[in-house]
C-alpha cells in the first residue's frame, strides 16, 4: 500500500479489525520509511452500485466522492474527520440498501445537506452553494436567509 505521506510502498500492518457488519476490515498501518500511520479498508467488490446523474448519465458510486465533497465543504471549519466519516457511512449505506442497485444523484446530495445542517451552518452553505448550483447571488442569499430564519426558530 502507497504511504500517502512519503508515497513509499512498504509498510506493516499495526492492527486489523472486521466492521460489525463484517464487511469490511480496517487496517491501521504504519510506513516503513516514514514512519507515520494511516488506516486502509477492504471491502469486497461486487456488481458496482450505480449513481444517476441530473443529465440522465450513471457512473459508479463511490465514496471517495462523498469524503472529498464534505472535506471541502468542511475546509478550515471545526468539524471531526469522525462526524465526516460518519456521514460518509450514512450515504454509502443507503445507497447500498437500493434494490435496483441505483440511487439518485439528488437523493444522495440531500442526505449530504441535512447532515451538514445539523453539522455546520458554513459546511452546509458551502455544499448547498455547488450542490443546488446557484446561478446568481440572489439565488444564495434566499438560502442563506432561509438558514438564518431556521435558527431563530
Amino acid at each position: 500500500m502507497r504511504c500517502p505521506f512519503c508515497s513509499n510502498n512498504e509498510d506493516k500492518v499495526v492492527d486489523s479489525r472486521e466492521s460489525r457488519e463484517g464487511e469490511t476490515i480496517r487496517r491501521r498501518r504504519e510506513c516503513l520509511k516514514c514512519k507515520k500511520r494511516f488506516t486502509t479498508y477492504e471491502r469486497l467488490d461486487e456488481i458496482p452500485y450505480m449513481v444517476i446523474k441530473k443529465d440522465g448519465r450513471r457512473e459508479r458510486f463511490d465514496r471517495n466522492k462523498v469524503m472529498a465533497g464534505l472535506l471541502h465543504a468542511c475546509e478550515k471549519r471545526p468539524v471531526g474527520m469522525v462526524k465526516l466519516e460518519e456521514i460518509a457511512n450514512m450515504v454509502e449505506a443507503f445507497v447500498m440498501e437500493s434494490s435496483t442497485r441505483e440511487r439518485e444523484a439528488k437523493e444522495i446530495g440531500e442526505i449530504v445537506m441535512k447532515q451538514l445542517k445539523k453539522l455546520d451552518k458554513v459546511a452546509y452553505v458551502r455544499f448547498a452553494s455547488v450542490y443546488l448550483d446557484f446561478k446568481d447571488v440572489t439565488e444564495f442569499m434566499a438560502e442563506v436567509k432561509e438558514l438564518l430564519g431556521a435558527k431563530k426558530k
